[in-house]
């Protein structure tokens, strides 16, 4: 019989098995792969052979593995092993999602019938099928395609049949290759245990790690063991390790594999995630591995981060003997002196290979060299010093940056302390990115984009329309350097069953003190009014130089250029703050506003001596500069104005002393008349200090949570803190209570023990919040505790005194920002506390009135006393927004407490980063596990829940990479979606963040299936024979993403971009692979 030509067009290969395999036949195949959806297309006929007999003609399944080395051959050997479950040609019939049904009907005809074997040479073997004495030949595959069901991507498949005589060659060949021990080896079982993992019930946790494996493979073929915590180093095995949380130890580890692959990153969690314990670990990694490490921080912290690196016994961490060096943002502008201990002359700032910097958002603004009023002796800023001469100066140092908010309202704040990562050399950090766009276009491109954003209306600015707007790149850079968590991702997606929650937040309670009780006292407006009126002219001398003797206030350094900033514009910078100082006193409290008007009235009744004696030529006399002692809050003691620049000293014979005592002799009568006015107003009639006193009364007698009567007392100066705890103490301990007073300049306490064994900063917060602070370890025989706080904002960060439930502002910061930091104190996971509530005290007048004072009295300060006509210097646009954004934030606090990520006008970089799960895909292949055999198409089942509502999330693979043309999805050529069993997207693809923050809290820990579930979902589909449902949903969900890449098209096409409308275009469901799915009941 002549052999004969199958086409798989008119006639297919599986019509003519259909008519040859019979009832007892025999079948002989010898082929690359074998399709699960091959033997369904002959199943009716295979089950009734007995016996077929399969080679794979490349090794598939044989226990031998490629080493490293020689992965790529081993790549497509794991191709043709998973076309068990279906070739890439077959994904329509993958998309059906029947592979359980068929993978059990398929193993079971296999363990009756089959047995396989597998080439494990080099050898090269011919496919073909025998069917008793009938071949077929030649044959790649036992798929769909070879069978002619599907088309594939051959131009043309003849096969040929030949029947008996010619066709015996072909048997005795398959005979003898079957039998040769050597080139083969049997497979079945292996097979066998392959199809199994199809159909047998999946964890979830284990579909979470398939997903991961997936999108982030190419991670895992990157990775370096020089990126990654290097655990020799025993790190893990030290007290601050095992203080940390299960977040903070995730933040820990991305930290350390983003300073070694990046040199640098920035920690943004939200107030009261512990970034200062998280950053110690991290410390304390570097210097196990013998690295030397600064930690720069503002003054107010020193008391923070001094107690862990000191060997005292109050020191929970003292075991680990950390022993970084301490300085100050402010030290930066500083060449003598000393600071913590070192003498900044001889200090070798480009020694430290790790440099930490609290507060990073100090340097967003980036670098500046100031010059004088005659454009001559430029001054670098703070940003410039620290690059300088600690970055690019000397060994290669890395910058760990921490900071609630590193974005204000630009996304240029965030890029300027990237910079300090890179040198400021963007292109250092180009060459590590996978971007197509340098670092300098990602950021220009973000900021156009948040403009763009930044002016729709109010209903379309949400958070969703700015990420869609922004692109692949900006995230992948986000993504790269910076770990932002807020406090509602770590309780969503993180067991804290070990922790605690966050306490429930009340509403704020406002309160409205008059200045007193008095019936014929004055208002804060009348005051505000006379604070207003004040020249302050005893600031700026240098404004009354005569023309003729300015030449010698300018001094010339060694190379004759002249040195040191203008005299004059730091004399206005002091003035301009010390007229706001004065409005902040009189907010916070009389007393403190009383000291202060005080302090100035008698340095210019003593200036107004020497005058008087320089004019009546009985004394020689100069001006020197104003003492300010205590009379700062500690946000101005940092002001640049009092930093680097030299100190006044000007003989009074060389100004213009009679023009300058009209405006002292002035402002001498203001203040004495602003002094009467306050006189009668003692703590007995300090209306806002009797208020306190009731609220604490209150606060004792009706605790909010039981048994609790703890109370911190938030004020900005110091001489608050000391007026407060003097007048208060007598009350509390005739309450059976005691009080506490932590500021910059002192501590104290009622505690009559803790007073004669002496006590310090970190003494009092222990005795105060006992638990955070682990007082029955440090202070075993100290019985007593402190229950009224009294303290400045040397606490507002980095402290956890979450055994308190209540917090008072005694007066209202005017940075909103610094409140919730206030409040992040006691607003912290873990608290044992169920409410907390915030108290803030107001000034009694309108909050517009009041932020407009500050503006009015800002903008007047600005220019010379001299050349002021009465009329306010204008405000500059930013200046007037910033007054704005403060406005409408304070106005926020007075009804709500926020988080801090929410007040910055929708400039967040929370919840962006997808490092956590590389992370965990990392953990779980040192398991060992073979993940890498896993059938495409798996499922699991996990229970529905608050934020997770009934659906599937579908985990596909794009085969056309076209759709993330416009570089939108972060995953590409991966797309999740989350969709409803009403076919309603919950998440779509353009939120991969999202999704994949879901898809860990649903299965994360859920390491085995859950049997209800799975038996509920095997009824309702007869163990997956009728998976219509979730077929027709598969189906939407990628009709979703057509359509959404359609609308992007649309966009981009209307805005001009090149490119034909139609072009790229996606089809629909042959176009995407499914992964894997998740079934949310």
């Amino acid at each position: 019989m002549q052999p004969l030509l199958i086409d798989n067009v008119n006639r297919t290969l599986r019509d003519d098995l259909t008519a040859t395999i019979r009832s007892g036949s025999r079948v002989a195949i010898a082929a690359a792969s074998f399709s699960i959806y091959a033997f369904q297309e002959l199943r009716e006929q295979l089950e009734g052979v007995d016996e077929l007999r399969f080679i794979f003609t490349s090794p598939s399944f044989v226990t031998e593995k490629a080493d490293r080395q020689r992965r790529e051959f081993y790549i497509p050997r794991l191709n043709r092993e998973r076309d068990l479950f279906g070739s890439e040609f077959e994904i329509r019939l993958r998309n059906e999602l029947s592979l359980k049904a068929v993978a059990k009907e398929c193993a079971d005809w296999i363990r009756r019938k089959a047995c396989f074997k597998s080439n494990r040479t080099s050898e090269n073997m011919m496919g073909f099928i025998n069917v008793d004495d009938t071949n077929y030949m030649p044959l790649t595959g036992f798929t769909t395609v070879d069978l002619g069901c599907e088309r594939g991507n051959n131009a043309y498949q003849f096969v040929q049949r030949t029947d008996a005589p010619l066709s015996q060659f072909y048997l005795n060949l398959f005979d003898q290759v079957w039998h040769d021990s050597e080139k083969l080896q049997v497979v079945t079982e292996q097979v066998l245990d392959n199809i199994t993992n199809a159909y047998k019930e999946n964890a979830p946790e284990f579909i979470y790690f398939v997903t991961l494996y997936n999108i982030f493979n190419e991670f895992l073929e990157d990775i370096s063991e020089d990126v990654l915590p290097n655990e020799a180093t025993g790190f893990k095995s030290s007290v601050i390790w095992n203080k940390l949380y299960n977040f903070q130890r995730d933040a820990a580890l991305a930290i350390i594999n983003k300073l070694e692959k990046f040199n640098g990153c920035i920690l943004a969690d939200s107030v009261g995630l512990g970034k200062t314990f998280t950053a110690l670990s991290v410390i304390k990694y570097y210097e196990n591995r013998n690295k030397s490490v600064l930690v720069l921080c503002p003054k107010k912290l020193h008391d923070n981060w001094v107690t862990y690196r000191s060997n005292y016994v109050n020191n929970p961490l003292v075991a680990d003997r950390l022993r970084y060096d301490i300085l100050y943002h402010t030290d930066l502008s500083r060449t003598s002196g000393q600071s913590n201990g070192l003498d900044l002359e001889h200090i070798n700032w480009g020694n430290y290979d790790l440099v930490v910097i609290d507060e990073s958002h100090n340097f967003r603004n980036g670098g500046k060299i100031t010059t004088d009023e005659n454009d001559e002796n430029p001054r670098e800023n703070r940003y410039l010093q620290l690059m300088n001469r600690v970055i690019r100066a000397g060994v290669k140092t890395k910058v760990l940056m921490l900071s609630a908010t590193p974005v204000n309202n630009r996304f240029n704040d965030l890029r300027n302390q990237l910079a300090l990562a890179y040198e400021g050399d963007s292109s250092q950090l180009d060459a590590k990115l996978k971007t197509s766009s340098s670092l300098d276009d990602i950021f220009r491109q973000a900021q156009t984009a948040f403009n763009r954003w930044s002016k729709l209306p109010a209903e379309e600015r949400t958070t969703k329309t700015l990420l869609e707007m922004l692109s692949f790149d900006f995230f992948e850079v986000l993504d790269s350097v910076t770990i932002a968590r807020s406090r509602r991702h770590i309780m969503q997606y993180y067991d804290t069953t070990g922790i605690g929650r966050f306490p429930e937040r009340l509403k704020p309670v406002s309160r409205r003190p008059r200045l007193t009780d008095l019936p014929s006292a004055v208002s804060f407006n009348d005051i505000f009014v006379s604070v207003t009126e004040l020249n302050l002219a005893i600031y700026t001398p240098s404004d009354f130089i005569l023309p003729s003797r300015l030449e010698k206030y300018l001094d010339n350094k060694g190379d004759g250029s002249l040195a040191n900033l203008s005299r004059s514009g730091r004399e206005r910078g002091i003035r301009q703050l010390m007229s706001i100082n004065l409005l902040k006193r009189l907010e916070s409290s009389v007393n403190s506003f009383r000291l202060t008007l005080t302090r100035i009235k008698d340095y210019i009744g003593r200036t107004l001596a020497d005058i008087d004696a320089v004019a009546s030529h009985q004394a020689h006399a100069t001006v020197n500069d104003y003492d300010f002692g205590d009379g700062l809050d500690f946000d101005e003691r940092e002001d640049s104005v009092f930093i680097g620049g030299r100190k006044t000293r000007i003989d009074l014979a060389d100004m213009d002393y009679v023009q300058w005592r009209k405006y002292l002799a002035k402002d001498y009568e203001n203040l004495k008349t602003l002094l009467y006015m306050l006189a009668d107003i003692t703590p007995a009639h300090d209306s806002k200090l009797q208020m306190l006193v009731s609220d604490i009364r209150a606060k004792f007698s009706s605790p909010i949570n039981p048994g609790n009567r703890k109370v911190i007392v938030f004020t900005a100066f110091s001489d608050t803190a000391r007026y407060l705890y003097d007048n208060l103490a007598p009350t509390v301990r005739a309450l059976g209570a005691h009080v506490g007073l932590v500021s910059g300049d002192n501590v104290a306490t009622t505690l009559r023990d803790v007073s004669r064994e002496g006590f310090d900063f970190n003494k009092i917060l222990t005795l105060f919040s006992p638990v955070s602070k682990e007082k029955a370890t440090l202070y075993p025989h100290i019985n007593e505790e402190i229950d009224v706080l009294i303290a400045t904002d040397c606490i507002s960060e980095g402290q956890n005194l979450q055994d308190c439930d209540y917090l008072i502002n005694y007066d209202i910061h005017w940075n909103p920002v610094r409140i919730i930091q206030r409040f992040g104190r006691i607003d912290r996971i873990g608290s044992r506390n169920a409410v907390i509530q915030l108290v803030n005290y107001w000034p009694d007048m309108d909050l517009d009135d009041y932020i407009n004072l500050k503006g009015r009295v800002e903008a007047r300060m600005k220019v010379s006393v001299l050349t002021a006509t009465g009329d306010d210097n204008p405000l500059s646009a930013e200046e007037q927004g910033d007054l704005k954004y403060r406005r409408d934030q304070l106005e926020r606090l007075r009804k709500e407490v926020v988080d801090i990520e929410e007040m910055n006008t929708g400039v967040s970089i929370m919840d962006l980063g997808l490092n956590e799960f590389r992370l965990d895909l990392l953990d779980y292949m040192r398991r060992g596990d073979d993940i890498e055999h896993t059938p495409y198409g798996l499922h699991a089942i996990v229970p529905s829940g608050p934020g997770t509502p009934p659906g599937v999330i579908f985990v596909l693979k794009n085969r056309n990479n076209d759709i993330n043309i416009d570089r939108k999805n972060r995953l590409h050529p991966f797309y999740m979606v989350y969709i409803s069993k009403d076919s309603e997207v919950i998440v779509d693809h353009l939120d991969p963040k999202g999704l994949l923050d879901r898809m860990r809290h649903l299965c994360r820990g859920r390491a085995e299936p859950i049997p209800e579930l799975c038996h509920r979902f095997n009824a309702e589909t007869r163990d997956g024979r009728h998976m219509g449902t979730y077929s027709r949903l598969l189906g939407d969900a990628i009709t979703s993403l057509v359509r959404t890449k359609e609308t992007t098209d649309l966009f981009s096409f209307l805005d001009g971009a090149n490119g034909s409308l139609f072009g790229n275009e996606v089809s629909g469901l042959d176009d995407f692979e499914l992964i894997c799915f998740l079934i949310i009941k």
